[in-house]
C-alpha cells in the first residue's frame, strides 16, 4: 500500500526524484554513493567519474575531501572526466574549471593527476574537433563513465548542452545561451567578459553512463526541476533527454523539490491533512485556477479541482472561503508598528507600545528602500522611533568610472579651496593605471574598496533621509564577511553577530525588518540573516526584551512572498509609491545599469514597482480592495 501512495503522489514525475531537507544531507549521500563505488572495486580496478563544476556540487566534493582525509576513501584508482569548460580559457585563471576542480577537490585527495580529464579551453579552434573525438575515446576505451554527477543550468542545460542540443550529441564545441552567459556574470565581473563558447560533453555522452545523479539546491532552480522532471521531452528543456535514461536520479532538496505537483499541490495527487496553512494556499490556489474571487467559489470547483477532501471534511465550502477570506483581509493593513489603542486581537502587529523601536536591516545599501521603501517612510511618519543598519558595504557593486569621478569631484574641490591636491591626484593616477589593466573579478585596491564604500554610503544616507531618518538612526556596519574585495565571500564568524549583537542592545527594538530572500544558499542576504538570527539567539539568553521583539521578513527587488505565506501587507497609494520611488533615485550607482543586475534588464526601482503592483493585484484577484501597490511580510518565529 506504501508503494502505491507512493506512485500516485509521484505520477506526474517522470523519473525518480530523491528530496532531502537541505543541500547538506543531499550532498552528503551522493558522496556516500560515490565513496561505495569506489570501495566496492577489485584491487586495480579503476572507477571513471563524471564530475561537473558550480555550486551545486561543492559540498559533495568537500564532504569526498572529509571522507579521504578521515575514513581513508583513496582516488588512487579513480580517473575522472569533466563535464565542460568555458572557451577560450586559460587554465589558471579564476574562471576556469581546472582550477575550480584543483581548489575544491583534486589539492586535497591522493588521485594521479594523469587520471584528470577537463576540457582544454587553450586549444586553438581548429584543433578542438579532435580533442573532442580523442576526448570520447578515451571514455569508450575505460570502459564509459560508471557515474556521471549533473546540475542544472535555467534554462535546462546539463553541462554546456543549451537548448536546441540533440539527444545523440557528442563533445563538441557550443555557443552559450544568454541567459546561462548572464547567470555567469558575477564570476566574471560582468556579462562582458563572460566568453561565448564553451567545450561540453554531449547529452549522447552523458546518456551512457551507468549512473546517473542530477543535483540541485534553492528555490532558484524550482522552476526549471518542474519542467525537467514533469515537463514534456523537448530539446528547448536538454535536461529532459534524462527523462529516456533508466539510470538517472534527481537529488534536491525540498526549495528545489518546491514546485513539483507533490510538493506545491499535493491535494491533486493525495489526501491531505488539512492544517490551515495548507488550506489557505489551495484555496487561493483555487480562486486563481477557476479564475474567482474567494467568496464566489463553489462546491463545483471544489469538486472539479482535487479539493473534494477539503469540501467534504470542513465543509460547507462557503464556511471555508469565509474563514480563508478573513484571514487574508487580516493581514492589510497601513499601521506597520501597529495602530494606537485599536483592537489588535486581528492585526499583524501589535497596538502596544504606540510608539515602537524599529530596526531596518540592510543587506546592501538599498535593499531597505528597494525592498520596503513605503513601509520605512510610513513608520517614520507614523512617529516611530525607527533605526536603518546596513549590514554591507556593497563595495563590490560600483562601476570603476564612478570611482575616477568622484576622486575628480573631490581634487576639484581642494582645488578651489587652495589646497594642495598632489596626493589626491596621485592615487587617481594610480587607479587609472590599475583600472587600465584590471582583470575581470580583480580583487580592487584598498583605496578604490574605499571609494566605492564611500560612494555608497552616501546614497544610503540620502535615501535614509528623504525617508526621514536623523543621522544618529543611520547604521554602516561594514560586517568583516563582506569586505573581502571579492565576489565570493568570508565565512561569517563570531564578530559580525557580535557587532550585531551590541547594535540591537543598544536600540532594543520592539521590532526589526530584515531581507529574507533565501532563493541564492550562498547570497549576502541570507547570510546577513542568519547572523541576525544568531544574534537574536545569543540576546535572548540573557536579555528579556529579547521576548518582545518581533522579526519581520521582507524580500528583494526579484520575488515576493506568495500570496498564501503573507502576514503583513501595506498598501502603498500613488503617492507613496513616488515618494519610494525617489528614495531608490538616490542610489544612483544601482542605475543605468547595476553592476549586478542579475537575470533581470529592469531597473531596480521599475522591478519594485512592478513587484508591489503584482502584489495589489494579486489580492484585488482574490475580491479584497483595488490598491495602486503593496508590500508584504512574512514574521519569523525565532
Amino acid at each position: 500500500m506504501a508503494r502505491l501512495n507512493l506512485l500516485e503522489e509521484t505520477r506526474y514525475e517522470k523519473l525518480p526524484v530523491t528530496v532531502y531537507p537541505n543541500p547538506a544531507a543531499g550532498a552528503a549521500a551522493v558522496a556516500q554513493r560515490i565513496a561505495k563505488l569506489i570501495r566496492s572495486k577489485a584491487d586495480g580496478e579503476k572507477t571513471v567519474l563524471g564530475l561537473a563544476t558550480g555550486v551545486t556540487p561543492i559540498a559533495v566534493y568537500t564532504e569526498l575531501i572529509r571522507l579521504h582525509n578521515q575514513e581513508g576513501l583513496s582516488f588512487k584508482n579513480v580517473i575522472t572526466f569533466n563535464l565542460d569548460e568555458y572557451y577560450p580559457m586559460k587554465p589558471k585563471a579564476i574562471q576556469s574549471y581546472v582550477r575550480f576542480m584543483n581548489e575544491n577537490l583534486f589539492d586535497h585527495i591522493d588521485i594521479d593527476r594523469k587520471n584528470i580529464h577537463i576540457p582544454d579551453g587553450t586549444l586553438p579552434e581548429d584543433k578542438i574537433a579532435a580533442f573532442c573525438l580523442n576526448y570520447e575515446k578515451q571514455i569508450e576505451e575505460l570502459g564509459g563513465l560508471d557515474l556521471q554527477i549533473l546540475g542544472i543550468g535555467r534554462t535546462g542545460h546539463i553541462g554546456f548542452n543549451e537548448p536546441g542540443s540533440a539527444p545523440n550529441s557528442g563533445t563538441r564545441l557550443v555557443t552559450l545561451d544568454d541567459l546561462t552567459r548572464t547567470d555567469a556574470a558575477r564570476d566574471f565581473g560582468g556579462k562582458e567578459a563572460v566568453p561565448t563558447k564553451a567545450i561540453t560533453m554531449g547529452v549522447g555522452t552523458i546518456f551512457k553512463a551507468r549512473e546517473i545523479i542530477l543535483m540541485a539546491w534553492s528555490k532558484k532552480k524550482a522552476p526549471i526541476i518542474k519542467k525537467a522532471v514533469e515537463g514534456e521531452i523537448s530539446g528547448e528543456v536538454p535536461a529532459t533527454f534524462l527523462q529516456l535514461s533508466d539510470n538517472v536520479e534527481f537529488v534536491l532538496d525540498e526549495p528545489a523539490a518546491s514546485e513539483l505537483t507533490r510538493f506545491d499541490t499535493p491535494w491533486l495527487v493525495k489526501d491531505c491533512v488539512w492544517d490551515n496553512d495548507l488550506k489557505k494556499k489551495a484555496v487561493i490556489w483555487l480562486a486563481n485556477n477557476v479564475n474567482k474571487p474567494i467568496l464566489k467559489l463553489i462546491d463545483e470547483d471544489y469538486n472539479n479541482n482535487g479539493m473534494a477532501q477539503l469540501a467534504t471534511e470542513q465543509g460547507p465550502v462557503y464556511e471555508i472561503n469565509i474563514d480563508i477570506f478573513n484571514q487574508i483581509q487580516h493581514t492589510i493593513t497601513g499601521w506597520p508598528g501597529g495602530k494606537p489603542d485599536a483592537d489588535d486581537s486581528q492585526r499583524p502587529e501589535r497596538a502596544q507600545p504606540a510608539k515602537k523601536r524599529s530596526v531596518i536591516f540592510s543587506p546592501h545599501p538599498d535593499d531597505d528602500v528597494i525592498s520596503m521603501g513605503g513601509t520605512f517612510i510610513r513608520l517614520v511618519d507614523q512617529g516611530h522611533d525607527v533605526h536603518v543598519a546596513y549590514q554591507t558595504s556593497g563595495n563590490t557593486a560600483v562601476w570603476d568610472d564612478d570611482v575616477l569621478r568622484y576622486m575628480e569631484f573631490a581634487i576639484d574641490f581642494e582645488k578651489s579651496r587652495g589646497d594642495d591636491t598632489s596626493k589626491l591626484q596621485r592615487i587617481h593616477n594610480d587607479m587609472r593605471t590599475f583600472f587600465a589593466t584590471k582583470q575581470p573579478n580583480e580583487i580592487d585596491t584598498p583605496e578604490v574598496r574605499d571609494v566605492k564604500g564611500f560612494i555608497r554610503k552616501s546614497e544610503a544616507i540620502a535615501g535614509a533621509r528623504y525617508a526621514g531618518l536623523h543621522d544618529d538612526h543611520i547604521h554602516f556596519m561594514a560586517l568583516p564577511f563582506y569586505e573581502t574585495g571579492k565576489v565570493t565571500k568570508n565565512s561569517v564568524s563570531q564578530v559580525d553577530v557580535q557587532m550585531t549583537v551590541d547594535l540591537l542592545q543598544q536600540i532594543k527594538p520592539h521590532q526589526i525588518f530584515a531581507a529574507g530572500d533565501f532563493a541564492d544558499p550562498h547570497g549576502t542576504h541570507i547570510v546577513c540573516f542568519n547572523i541576525i538570527l544568531a544574534a537574536l539567539n545569543q540576546l535572548k539568553q540573557t536579555e528579556d526584551w529579547v521576548k518582545d521583539c518581533w522579526l519581520w521578513m521582507y524580500r528583494g527587488a526579484w520575488f515576493e512572498f506568495a500570496t498564501h505565506e503573507i502576514e503583513m501587507a501595506i498598501p502603498l497609494s500613488p503617492d507613496e509609491v513616488m515618494r519610494k520611488r525617489l528614495a531608490i533615485f538616490k542610489h544612483q550607482s544601482q542605475k543605468d545599469p547595476a553592476v549586478f543586475p542579475g537575470e533581470d534588464a529592469r531597473e531596480f526601482w521599475v522591478r519594485a514597482e512592478d513587484r508591489n503592483r503584482e502584489t495589489a493585484q494579486n489580492y484585488d484577484r482574490l475580491g479584497f480592495a483595488e490598491y495602486a501597490a503593496m508590500e508584504a511580510f512574512k514574521r519569523y518565529h525565532y
